[in-house]
C-alpha cells in the first residue's frame, strides 16, 4: 500500500509539569509493579489499593446510614410501646456513630485547611445530645448519613473500573540471543539488543528498524491517522503498533527512557498538578455557617434558653445542600450515561458546567480516525464501483488498515467480493493476485505501475494528508481510490451548539502537520490551530488557556492522555480510543459520536442549574425556619421534622434532572 504521511517524532523525554525538580526514572516493569516517582504514580498495585479504599469508604457510609435508620425507627417503636428510656437510648445509639464519623471527617478537613457545612451538622447533633433532645439528634443523624451516602453514590454510580494506563505497555519483549529467540522482561533490554516485533505487537522501546521495512500504526502517539512505512535504519517509537509483517528492531534506549514511558510519567505529573475541584455545597458553607451561628447565638443570648439555640441548629442542618446537590448531580450523571456520556463523579460534572475553553484533538476525535474513500477516479471505461469491487476483493486477504477500509467501503455498497487466488503482498507497498481470471494489482502508484504493460499516467491530485491507492487490471491502470480521514459527521453543528452553551474559545491541538489540520478544519470557525504538538506541548497549551477560564480537552490517543489529565475536564473518545486516554479522562464517551460532547455539557449545565435552584430554595426555607425557632415557635423535634419537609421538597426538585432532554437527542 501507499506510504501515507511521514512520521513525526515526539519529544523523547517528556517534560514534567510543575516545578518539582528531577526524579528517578522508572522502567515500565517497575510501573507495572506499582513503583512511582515521588509517590505520585499509579501502577497496578496502586490502582488496586485505591479501589479497595473507595470500597471501604462506601461500605462505611452504607453502615452509618443503616445504623441511623435503625436507631430512629427502633426508638419510635419503643416509644410507641411505652418505653421512653429505651427509646432515648436507641436514638442515642443511632446518632453517636454518625457524630463520631462526622467529627473525624471535620478533623481531616481542618487539617487540610478546609471548612465545610459538616460543622453545622456536628453542632446541631452535639447540642441536641447534650440537652437531651435525642430524637432531634437521631433525625439529624439520619439526614446527614443519608446525604453522605447519596454523595458517595453519585461518585460510584458513574465510576466503573477503567483499564489502567499501562495496559498497552508490553511487559516482555522477544530478543535475539545466540541464534535463538528468548522472552525477556522489559527492564532487561539494553541499547543494542536486537528484538523481534511480531504483527500486532506494541513496540516496547525506542529503536532502529533493522529489517528492510516496517509498517507501524503511530496514531496513538502522533495523531497521524494513517500507518506509516519505515525503511531500514529509521527510528520506531515505543507505543506504536506493528501493522505489517514481523520485523527486527535494534533498541536505542532502555524502556524507562523511551517515548511511551515518558508519556506515562507526563500523565502522572499532569494529574498531580491538576487543581482540586471544590464541591458546589462547600462554596456556600462559610456564609451559611456564619448566619446559623449568629441566629443561634442571638436566640440563646436574648432568651437565655439553650433549647432555642438547639432548635435553630437543627433547623439549620444544611441538608438542602448536603442532599439537593448530590441528588441533582447523580441524576445528571445518570442522564448523561443514558446518552453514552460517562462522567466519573459529581466534581467533573460540575466542572463541565463551567467550561469556557474547548481544546480538541484531530485524529479520532474531530475526524473519524479511519481512512475512508472520498473519491474514485475510474479509467479505461470502467465504472467506479467496478474499480472499488476489484480492489476490495483482492484486499480481503490483506491486514493493511487501508486495505481493510477499502473492503469495508465495498461491503457498505453491497458489492460482491469473490475470493482471489495466487495473492502476493509486499508489506507497505501493495497486493497482486488473480481475480476471476484477471491479473489485479492494488497499492501505491509505483507498485502498480511496475506491473503495467504501458505508461501508468499521473495519479489524481490529492489534498494534504490524503492517500491515493492505484488499481491495475490486466496490465492497464483501471483507476485510483483517493482516501483521507474526513471530518466527523455533525462536528460543525456540535461546535455551534457548544458556543451557544457559553464556550467562548475552541482550539485544535494535534500532532499532525499544519497543512493537514487546516484542510480538515476549514470552515469550522476555530479560534486557533496548534499543529505538530508533542504530548507535553498539549499540556502546556491546556495550562496556558486556563487564564480564560476552565478548560475541557477532548482526545482519544495515548498522546492525549497527559493533556486530558491536566485539563479541568478531560473527555476521552472511549468507544475506540486508547485505554490511557480513558484512564486519564474525567469523562468517557461510550459511543463513537462527537455530538455527545455537546449533550454532556448541556446536561451538566442544566443539572447544576437545578442543584442551585434547590439549594437557594432550601436555604431560604431553612433561614425562615431558623428565625421561627429563635422566636420560640419551634421545638428541636418540630424543627427537625420541618427540616425533613424542606429536604423532601428540595429532593423532588433536584430529581427534575432525571428528565433533562438535551437538544438533538430525539
Amino acid at each position: 500500500m501507499s506510504q501515507g504521511t511521514a512520521p513525526r517524532t515526539p519529544a523523547r523525554t517528556a517534560r514534567p509539569c510543575g516545578k518539582r525538580g528531577t526524579r528517578r526514572r522508572f522502567s515500565s516493569a517497575e510501573w507495572c509493579a506499582g513503583a512511582r516517582p515521588g509517590n505520585a504514580g499509579r501502577g497496578f498495585q496502586a490502582v488496586k489499593g485505591q479501589v479497595v479504599n473507595q470500597n471501604r469508604a462506601g461500605r462505611l457510609k452504607t453502615l452509618l446510614l443503616a445504623v441511623a435508620l435503625a436507631g430512629l425507627a427502633g426508638g419510635l417503636v419503643l416509644r410507641a410501646g411505652g418505653l421512653p428510656d429505651l427509646a432515648r437510648a436507641a436514638w442515642l445509639a443511632g446518632a453517636l456513630p454518625v457524630l463520631a464519623a462526622l467529627l473525624a471527617e471535620i478533623g481531616r478537613s481542618l487539617s487540610r485547611r478546609e471548612v465545610g457545612l459538616d460543622i453545622v451538622a456536628a453542632l446541631s447533633m452535639s447540642a441536641a445530645i447534650l440537652l437531651g433532645e435525642t430524637l432531634a439528634a437521631a433525625i439529624v443523624a439520619l439526614m446527614y448519613s443519608g446525604g453522605t451516602f447519596l454523595e458517595g453514590f453519585a461518585e460510584g454510580r458513574a465510576r466503573r473500573e477503567m483499564r489502567d494506563l499501562l495496559s498497552r505497555v508490553p511487559r516482555t519483549a522477544t530478543r535475539h540471543s545466540h541464534g535463538r529467540l528468548e522472552e525477556v522482561a522489559l527492564e532487561a533490554i539494553a541499547p543494542g539488543d536486537r528484538l523481534l516485533i511480531r504483527q500486532g505487537d506494541v513496540v516496547p522501546v525506542d529503536g532502529q528498524v533493522a529489517s528492510a521495512t516496517a509498517f507501524l500504526d503511530s496514531s496513538a502517539l502522533t495523531g497521524e491517522s494513517l500507518p506509516v512505512r519505515l525503511g531500514q535504519g529509521a527510528e520506531a517509537l515505543s507505543g506504536a503498533t506493528n501493522a505489517g509483517d514481523a520485523f527486527d528492531l535494534v533498541a536505542l534506549r532502555e524502556a524507562r527512557d523511551s517515548t511511551y514511558a515518558g508519556i506515562v510519567r507526563l500523565v502522572e505529573e499532569a494529574q498531580r498538578s491538576k487543581a482540586p475541584l471544590s464541591r458546589l455545597a462547600d462554596r456556600w458553607s462559610l456564609g451559611f455557617l456564619a448566619v446559623t451561628v449568629a441566629i443561634a447565638g442571638a436566640a440563646w443570648w436574648f432568651t437565655g434558653d439553650p433549647v432555642r439555640a438547639v432548635a435553630v441548629l437543627v433547623v439549620a442542618t444544611p441538608c438542602p445542600l448536603i442532599l439537593a446537590v448530590p441528588v441533582a448531580l447523580v441524576a445528571g450523571l445518570s442522564r448523561a450515561a443514558h446518552f453514552g456520556v460517562l462522567v466519573k463523579g459529581a466534581g467533573p460534572l460540575e466542572a463541565m458546567a463551567r467550561v469556557r475553553t474547548l481544546i480538541l484533538d484531530k485524529t479520532g476525535t474531530l475526524t473519524d480516525g479511519r481512512p475512508q474513500i472520498v473519491r474514485i477516479e475510474a479509467r479505461c471505461g470502467m465504472a467506479p464501483d467496478d474499480v472499488l469491487r476489484l480492489a476490495a476483493a483482492l484486499d480481503q486477504l490483506s491486514k493493511h488498515p487501508v486495505a481493510q477500509a477499502i473492503v469495508q467501503a465495498a461491503r457498505d455498497r453491497d458489492l460482491p467480493l469473490p475470493l482471489p487466488r495466487d495473492v502476493a503482498e509486499t508489506p507497505g507497498e501493495g497486493v497482486a493476485g488473480i481475480l476471476d481470471g484477471h491479473r489485479v494489482a492494488v497499492g501505491g502508484q509505483g507498485f502498480v505501475a511496475g506491473r503495467l504493460d504501458g505508461a501508468a499516467g499521473d495519479p489524481p491530485d490529492a489534498s494534504p494528508g490524503a492517500v491515493t491507492v492505484a488499481v491495475g487490471v490486466d496490465g492497464r491502470m483501471a483507476g485510483h481510490l483517493v482516501m483521507s480521514d474526513p471530518l466527523r459527521e455533525g462536528a460543525a453543528g456540535m461546535l455551534a451548539r457548544l458556543r451557544g452553551q457559553g464556550i467562548a474559545r475552541i482550539l485544535l491541538a494535534t500532532g499532525d502537520r499544519d497543512d493537514v489540520a487546516r484542510r480538515v478544519t476549514e470552515g469550522l470557525g476555530l479560534d486557533g490551530i496548534r499543529a505538530g504538538l508533542t504530548p507535553d506541548g498539549k499540556v502546556l497549551l491546556v495550562l496556558a488557556e486556563r487564564k480564560n477560564g476552565p478548560v475541557m480537552m477532548v482526545g482519544d490517543g495515548v498522546n492525549d492522555a497527559p493533556a486530558l489529565a491536566a485539563a479541568d475536564v478531560g473527555v476521552a473518545m472511549g468507544a475506540r480510543g486508547a485505554a490511557a486516554s480513558a484512564e486519564a479522562a474525567d469523562v468517557v464517551l461510550l459511543v463513537d459520536r462527537i455530538d455527545r460532547i455537546a449533550m454532556g455539557v448541556e446536561i451538566a449545565r442544566r443539572a447544576r442549574g437545578i442543584a442551585l435552584q434547590s439549594v437557594a430554595a432550601g436555604i431560604g426555607l431553612s433561614v425562615a425556619g431558623m428565625i421561627a425557632a429563635a422566636l420560640g415557635y419551634l421545638t428541636p423535634v418540630q424543627g427537625a421534622l420541618i427540616q425533613e419537609g424542606i429536604d423532601v421538597a428540595v429532593i423532588l426538585n433536584a430529581l427534575r434532572a432525571l428528565r433533562i432532554t438535551p437538544a438533538g437527542s430525539a
